[in-house]
């Protein structure tokens, strides 16, 4: 313990550490960034100035949108740094804030989309009780929650994992992550292990069991209507929020659910990119292709007609 160093800052290894192949993924992680950032805004400013959107489900599809700005944010851009320049570090500091934002947020991010399912649940299961049950400050309070329970994660998690001593500095990872700097423990990760464990089992697995239940009943009461065109048309309002919610777990899972034994580090690097700068940009694009409210409120936003003069 005497003999080890205090880093002041890391070295990210990256996906690549071939020059040509980092100015390509620099293009197409630009570009991917770029469209993350005005889909995602593009949502948000729909939802604020069109009251036909001022519903909980688009409530909560704005905190969807804010969620992927912020966590894209915490990782693209540094990503997106680091693969132009020759020396790619991240300061101690850094790496402590990339790891706390990237844990609160998307653990924030699982819990809104059980919240969604929740909505999805009300709204069709029992639809005459829906104004009453999922009111505007309940809505909050969902929100609040979400973002509150993020938070203690990530604090729990950043505590624990920068109180390891490390025997490297040199991350095989283009962010500072959990399982990559658990890899560079001079000491026993076992607790870090079971809290990671854990709480991903409570948050994630606990949301995903939520909108099983949800969907169970959803798809229960779209049995029950009649009409093929019925089924179609009420199905369809949870396709978007189904394709979303299996894309992230799906990766969330496969990284954190696991001991430190089965990590592959250069697998999961290509598994983040899914849930970190991927699905980020798919969101809002899945959202407002499936979505009639969604595109009658892009049309009359942004393609209304200036008044004659």
């Amino acid at each position: 313990m005497e003999n080890q160093t205090i880093f002041t800052q890391f070295l990210l290894l990256g996906l690549s550490s071939r020059k040509d192949l980092q100015l390509l993924l620099f293009g197409i992680f630009f570009i991917v960034y770029l469209m993350t950032l005005i889909g995602n805004l593009i949502i948000i400013v729909l939802i604020w100035v069109d009251l036909c959107l001022h519903k909980p489900m688009y409530f909560f599809l704005s905190n969807l949108s804010f969620l992927d700005i912020c966590y894209s944010s915490v990782s693209v851009p540094k990503m997106l740094t680091n693969l132009l320049a020759e020396k790619k570090v991240i300061s101690l500091w850094g790496c402590v804030a990339q790891l706390f934002g990237f844990s609160m947020l998307v653990s924030a991010e699982c819990l809104i989309l059980s919240v969604m399912a929740y909505d999805r649940y009300v709204a069709i299961c029992k639809p005459l009780l829906y104004p009453v049950i999922m009111n505007s400050s309940l809505c909050i309070r969902f929100a609040l929650s979400c973002w509150l329970t993020g938070f203690v994660n990530a604090v729990i998690h950043t505590v624990f994992t920068f109180r390891l001593p490390f025997c490297s500095n040199k991350i095989n990872h283009f962010l500072c992550e959990i399982p990559p700097l658990l890899k560079l423990a001079c000491t026993s990760t076992l607790i870090n292990e079971i809290l990671l464990f854990a709480l991903a089992g409570i948050i994630s697995v606990g949301s995903f069991l939520l909108i099983v239940v949800s969907y169970t009943h959803i798809i229960s009461t779209i049995m029950k209507i009649p009409s093929v065109e019925g089924r179609k048309k009420t199905f369809s309002t949870c396709a978007s929020h189904l394709t979303v919610v299996t894309m992230l777990y799906a990766s969330a899972i496969f990284v954190y659910m696991r001991p430190s034994s089965n990590y592959s580090l250069n697998t999961d690097k290509l598994i983040s990119v899914l849930y970190t700068v991927i699905a980020p940009m798919l969101n809002p694009i899945i959202y407002s292709m499936r979505n009639v409210d969604v595109k009658i409120a892009f049309r009359k936003t942004f393609t209304r007609k200036a008044p004659l003069t």
